[in-house]
């Protein structure tokens, strides 16, 4: 009898350890917790730093179509606070799509996008857009790219990817150290411009930099496919553009700050 009776007050307690022990356990757990910051929005700390929002989520206010007045009727869109450019139909319709601005400039500043690239995607985040009648914003305006990376790779193995791959100064200068995840994954742009002096950036890691008007950058652009372009690059105060090049593209977490 004694035996039963300790086995019970035995177990007895190792149950009351155990329950005791559940709140802390589950305090332990909601202390290392990622917190994650609801999306669209400016933290107490980014606005102490002048952070402000380019998209607020709901609206497409603060943008208009590259050279127009108005926006796009079709093909640009807000989905679940997603600023969402759609893939452009085999038949296109009437004003669909097209490259989208700010209405605003800017000068110095520094400016960061989330951007989820659907499959085979190619797009770009344009800056220093000057408008100009009868110009694509590409003559103009430095782009950072946005795409595909493996999937253009693997469409024409004897094309040369470098300064064609995301985070790069579009067929100017190929980053190093740029590091995109998996399509399906959302990613972090962030473009750096302080009097002529550019920086590029992808999921925290800076990708390249380069200075407007040095010899370096002369000579990239002698190469490249905006040399026939003798306004390139030479914005100090601009738009900034997202491109449609006909694929499903999404953004949130436009925000800008003047430096």
């Amino acid at each position: 009898m004694k035996n039963q009776f300790f086995t019970l007050l035995i177990t007895a307690f190792v149950l009351a350890s155990c329950q005791n022990n559940q709140p802390a356990e589950a305090a332990a757990d909601t202390a290392t917790a990622p917190v994650v910051a609801p999306v669209n929005t400016i933290s107490a700390e980014e606005n102490l730093a002048g952070w402000r929002l380019l998209f607020d989520g709901n609206t497409l206010n603060g943008w208009r179509g590259y050279n127009r007045p108005d926006l796009p009727k079709i093909g640009w869109s807000v989905e679940n606070g997603e600023l969402v450019i759609a893939a452009t139909p085999k038949v296109k319709p009437a004003d669909f799509g097209g490259d989208l601005i700010t209405t605003e400039k800017f000068g110095n500043y520094e400016f960061t996008i989330d951007f989820l690239l659907s499959d085979s995607a190619n797009s770009g985040i344009l800056y220093f857009v000057m408008e100009q009648k009868d110009s694509a914003i590409w003559h103009n305006a430095p782009e950072f790219q946005l795409i595909d990376n493996d999937t253009w790779a693997k469409m024409d193995p004897n094309f040369n990817m470098d300064t064609h791959r995301t985070g790069d100064n579009y067929d100017m200068e190929a980053g190093v150290g740029c590091a995109m995840k998996p399509i399906g994954e959302w990613n972090t742009a962030k473009i750096v411009h302080n009097n002529g002096k550019v920086e590029h950036w992808l999921n925290g890691a800076k990708c390249l930099e380069y200075e407007v008007g040095s010899a370096k950058w002369k000579e990239q652009l002698a190469k490249s496919k905006f040399k026939g372009y003798p306004q390139y690059g030479l914005t100090k105060e601009g738009h900034i553009g997202l491109q449609d090049h006909g694929h499903e593209v999404r953004f949130r977490n436009v925000k800008i700050r003047s430096i």
